[in-house]
Formats: structure tokens, C-alpha cells, sequence
């Protein structure tokens, strides 16, 4: 999900797209909507959590959804999947369970995206400018051809500086999004994460996916486990023995306090987790050391 180019490129959430395709991960529960954000009415830098005044194409009013995004802003597009509801005071909502902001195709839609202030050196003056010269291909002159920008009036070498060093922190902030939301982390959670780990997000996860059971509020080891597994990382990894046992620890030690009794040790070593992660790790050392 990266905002460079309305072309043939494949962009980012695309490919996220596709990965969740070829795992055949596709949730028939979830309703799909996709739509231009009119209006940001609430968004949280802390968590995420966003209300969005969005424009859905064969609904007449404005649709109010629900979601989790780290940026968003007016005149960009959004697709999201989730459940109508009906609430009681502000009556008909979309809560996404999964969405992700994509960069408009209009020239209105993308005139409103550069002047919103999402990307530093470009307000509503200079995003003018910008569609006027470039038209539907400004932001592959950004991605590709940066220095073209140059060719604007008023943008000398210090503004094209902070544009291109905006671009990419946000086109950092999207690709580790579709990086998480591909391998099966629901936006809420990957907002979290984001904020957690900043641009190191990606090789954080991968290098070990455990580390989000300790540092994540809301992921715990059996959420850990199934991102590990579709990172590639083997039931028999030691490093998801080590990471089983100290959730089990940690489990007795919030049920119990006392947790330096060795019998509640003893316990919490047997839990049925803690089992099943020496058990894979055990049997994989001894098919490698007959």
C-alpha cells in the first residue's frame, strides 16, 4: 500500500491482495466497500481507530465507517471489508475489520490528497500546481522522476527535498501494513505494531514474529504462533519453544503472583502449550541427531 502511482505499476496492497489469494484466506463473512473519504470526522495517532465520512458509489448519502488506519486523510480511497450495524444513535455504520487507505485515481481526488498536508513541502497551493503540470501522473513524477518537480514554479531544491523525504516515509508507513495485513494481522493490530516498532516493523516480525506476544497489547503466543507459521518458521523451531514456555510463565505468573513456588513453575511448564512447543522442538532435534 504505497501511495507512488496510479499506472501499471503492481503497488504494495495489491500484492497483499494477492498473497491472501494464493492462500486461499478469503473470509465470506466480511462484506467489501471501497469509496472516496470525504471527511476524516475522528482519527486517533495513538491507536488508529478512525471515524470516516466516505463516499461509496449506489449509496446516496455519505457511509460512516468504523476502522484502523495510521494516516488518513480527505480525497484519498479506501478499501475495507467488515459488517453493517445499526447503531442506536448514529444509525446505520460500516465497521471494517480490515482496511487499507489507497491514493486516489481523480484529478480532484488527488489534488485534495497532496494539499491535506500528508505530505510535507505540499499544501493545498503547491498540490494545485502540481496537478495543473502533471496532471494524473504527478505522483509517478514523484515516485520515478522526482527531480521534475523542479519544473514547478516555487519548488526549489530544499522544498523538493522534503517532498521526496515525505514520499517516502509514507510509502514506508504503507508497505509495512500490507506486509503485516498479508501475513494475517487485522488492521487494528497492525496499527499497533506500526506503533511499536516504527520502520522497523518488517524486520522485527520476520526475524523473530514471538516478540509480538510480549510487546503487542492484544497478540498473544497462539496469534504469535500463527504468524510465524505463515512467515515459514517451522512448529519444530526452538525459538517457538522458548517463545510457548514464556507464555505459559507468564500465564501462571498473572493467574498466580507467587509464581516463584516451583510447583506453580512445575504447572505452568506442563501447560499444554508449553508441551506441544517441546514436543515439536524435541522431536525435530532427534530426527536431525538419531
Amino acid at each position: 500500500m504505497t501511495p507512488y502511482t496510479t499506472s501499471s505499476l503492481v503497488t504494495p496492497w495489491q500484492q497483499g491482495d494477492v498473497h491472501m489469494a494464493e492462500r486461499g484466506e478469503v473470509d465470506h463473512s466480511r462484506e467489501p466497500l471501497s469509496g472516496l473519504v470525504e471527511r476524516v470526522t475522528f482519527h486517533s495517532p495513538e491507536t488508529g481507530f478512525c471515524v470516516l465520512r466516505v463516499k461509496v458509489r449506489g449509496h446516496r448519502d455519505l457511509v460512516t465507517v468504523l476502522g484502523s488506519a495510521v494516516e488518513v486523510h480527505a480525497g484519498e480511497h479506501i478499501q475495507a471489508s467488515g459488517q453493517w450495524q445499526q447503531h442506536r444513535e448514529h444509525g446505520l455504520q460500516f465497521r471494517a475489520s480490515f482496511l487499507q487507505v489507497v491514493p486516489p485515481s481523480t484529478i480532484e481526488g488527488i489534488r485534495r490528497y497532496l494539499g491535506s498536508g500528508l505530505i510535507k513541502g505540499i499544501g493545498p497551493h503547491f498540490a494545485d500546481r502540481l496537478v495543473k503540470r502533471f496532471g494524473e501522473g504527478v505522483f509517478e513524477v514523484i515516485e520515478r522522476t522526482p527531480e521534475r518537480l523542479l519544473e514547478v514554479d516555487g519548488i526549489g531544491k530544499t522544498r523538493l527535498q522534503r517532498i521526496t523525504s515525505g514520499w517516502a516515509e509514507q510509502k514506508a508507513i504503507r508497505e509495512i501494513m500490507v506486509f503485516l495485513q498479508g501475513h494475517g494481522v487485522g488492521t487494528s493490530r497492525a496499527v499497533r505494531i506500526f506503533k511499536t516498532y516504527g520502520a522497523d516493523a518488517i524486520p522485527l516480525v520476520k526475524e523473530n514474529p514471538y516478540r509480538l506476544a510480549r510487546d503487542i497489547r492484544g497478540i498473544g503466543f497462539m496469534t504469535a504462533d500463527q504468524i510465524a507459521q505463515k512467515l515459514g518458521i517451522p512448529k519444530t523451531s526452538i525459538m517457538r519453544a522458548r517463545a510457548g514456555i514464556s507464555y505459559a510463565l507468564l500465564q501462571a505468573v498473572e493467574k498466580q503472583p507467587s509464581i516463584a513456588c516451583s510447583s506453580s513453575i512445575r504447572r505452568a511448564a506442563a501447560s499444554s502449550v508449553a508441551r506441544n512447543c517441546l514436543l515439536n522442538a524435541t522431536c525435530s532435534c532427534s530426527t536431525r541427531h538419531p
